[in-house]
């Protein structure tokens, strides 16, 4: 099973940038799929979720900014980050769970690919 994400890149605030994230391996239709990152010196944060139904969940500082979307026929999961801030800058991962994004039970990490946002 592998999850491999790319996307990242440098951008200025204000930017946008999208990060896509493809499984194989298996299917996850029946777990979440979604984002975290870590930010240099800090521990890593939940950022977005797709239910395999359609529910979505975000990280307060992210809403209003970014949107997670989903395509389970490809098995991949997406983030369209716009409005990006230099405090958005860290690896972004991608994972399938399931569980919680505290209590995750069954999951699976991608490699994480890296976005700076300069100022």
């Amino acid at each position: 099973v592998q999850l491999q994400a790319s996307g990242g890149g440098l951008v200025q605030a204000g930017g946008s940038l999208r990060l896509s994230c493809a499984a194989s391996g298996r299917t996850f239709s029946n777990y979440r799929m979604g984002w975290f990152r870590q930010a240099p010196g800090k521990e890593r944060e939940f950022v977005a979720a797709r239910w395999g139904f359609g529910i979505t969940q975000y990280a307060d500082s992210v809403k209003g900014r970014f949107t997670i979307s989903r395509d389970n026929a490809k098995n991949a999961v997406y983030l369209q980050m716009n409005s990006l801030k230099p405090e958005d800058t860290a690896v972004y991962y991608c994972a399938a769970y399931l569980g919680t994004s505290a209590t995750m039970l069954d999951d699976y990490w991608g490699q994480g690919t890296l976005v700076t946002v300069s100022s």
